[in-house]
């Protein structure tokens, strides 16, 4: 059983090991996770999308041309004999709607809305890219410190293990002395085996966010966060992906109520067709239609209730979101004074138990401290070095976290090194809805192939 748990930890050591070659920053870890193909590519495709509605909403205020050819073979017997007559047509007709009430507009409009609150949710999953980025480095810094501090609990007491059998053979002490240290010994090991294995899950979270394993990482500073919880949170209020989200949302709410009211107005549109025949005998026809809804059942009446219902709902759905964005700031902010106290206060503690702890093993070798009074003493400067390691973690990431909540976790504000994905790009060659063999339908044609190949 022992052999096998020493293979485990090897295993686990070599696996962890191996992944360190490389040398990793916050900086890199954080431009990888932004190039990783997933979260980010799949929002980006829904924004593409939701671009190709602006350009379907444009499409609707154009003429609409179509053409058809038939073909008929007929017969019939009326004298005994059958007369066959063959016919055929080609036409071509087109359709114009000249005035809708401003239907078609409003419904331009509300796109337009839909499409910059999709743009503000892109946003937000780049926000929450980066931030869980930060979450899977801290936790590889802190899991690889805590490992280290681990094998040197290790090593540290298998030193008072030996000195207290020792010390035992010479009668200084006695079998409970070394039976105390074999136990701390054994518990040593087995927190050493459980840090392993919290590496190693971290190394799989880290792979998961930033596309690859972690290398050497290193150590990092909190994020420069320089205003006040007030002030952050006015920040938020007006610059959070979630809250311009919403903002958009109740503007495309109101412009459908205005487009479901404007169907009540009549409409115009201009029709026309040109055919011929296998004599070549032509026909055209042009007109001018004009109609309106005058009873469908109440339907329309309850669409606009409908609409409104869900505009209300748009409207506290923001106001929701504010107070939470402003809840996520101060938490944020709360977390960063608390970790930020927390390591100074870990610092100062760290220096008395070092100092505490070699005063106890020196009095241990006169044989005024027990060989249990070194190890509780170990055991208390261990327990600040890790609280430490965590208060730094914890710091960094409350850190980025209120960067996140202020809206500011972006790659443009963090200065990455990546090409940055330009959500007006495609909207701009897609917004006049062009034909496939137009000069813009084919740029989009050589956009989607260039994403496709990525």
């Amino acid at each position: 059983m022992k052999r096998q748990a020493i293979f485990v930890l090897a295993f686990v050591t070599a696996f962890v090991g191996n992944t360190a070659a490389r040398a990793d920053s916050l900086a890199s870890a954080l431009t990888s996770a932004y190039n990783n193909p997933g979260l980010l590519e799949q929002n980006r495709a829904l924004l593409r999308a939701a671009d190709e509605d602006v350009a379907q909403s444009v499409a609707a205020t154009r003429p609409v041309i179509a053409w058809s050819a038939s073909a008929d073979r007929s017969g019939t017997n009326a004298t005994g004999e059958w007369v066959r007559t063959n016919s055929a047509t080609l036409s071509i007709s087109g359709s114009l709607t000249l005035y809708d009430g401003g239907v078609n507009r409003l419904a331009i409009d509300a796109q337009k809305e839909v499409v910059l609150s999709t743009r503000q949710t892109l946003r937000g999953i780049e926000q929450t890219v980066l931030l869980n980025a930060v979450q899977a480095y801290m936790a590889v810094v802190r899991e690889r410190e805590f490992v280290r501090l681990r094998e040197s609990n290790v090593r540290v007491i298998t030193q008072e293990f030996r000195a207290a059998q020792d010390r035992f053979e010479v009668g200084e002490v006695t079998r409970t002395d070394v039976a105390l240290a074999e136990a701390r010994l054994a518990a040593a090991r087995s927190l050493l085996a459980a840090a392993q294995g919290s590496l190693a899950q971290s190394v799989e979270s880290y792979r998961l966010a930033i596309g690859r394993a972690p290398g050497a990482v290193t150590a990092v500073s909190p994020a420069p966060v320089s205003q006040s919880v007030a002030e952050a949170k006015a920040f938020a209020v007006r610059n959070n992906p979630s809250v311009l989200e919403g903002q958009h949302s109740v503007a495309a709410a109101e412009l459908s109520i205005r487009r479901a009211e404007a169907t009540l107005k009549p409409t115009v549109t201009l029709d026309g067709f040109l055919a011929t025949d296998e004599d070549s005998d032509e026909s055209a026809q042009i007109g001018l239609s004009v109609g309106s809804t005058i009873y469908a059942g109440g339907q329309i009446s309850s669409q606009i209730r409908q609409l409104r219902a869900n505009r209300d709902a748009s409207r506290a759905g923001l106001h929701l979101t504010q107070l939470s964005i402003e809840q996520e700031v101060g938490n944020a902010y709360a977390s960063l004074q608390v970790a930020r106290a927390s390591r100074q206060a870990s610092d100062q503690q760290i220096s008395a138990a070092r100092v505490a702890f070699e005063g106890v093993r020196e009095e241990a070798t006169l044989g005024s401290r027990t060989t249990l009074d070194v190890l509780n003493a170990e055991q208390e400067l261990l327990d600040a070095e890790a609280n430490r390691i965590s208060a730094q973690a914890d710091e960094v990431i409350a850190s980025y976290a209120l960067l996140s909540a202020m809206g500011l976790l972006t790659a443009e504000h963090l200065r990455l090194p990546v090409q940055q994905y330009d959500p007006t790009e495609y909207y701009n060659l897609a917004k006049n809805a062009p034909t496939y063999d137009s000069e813009q339908g084919e740029a989009l044609d050589r956009v989607l192939e260039a994403l496709g190949r990525e």
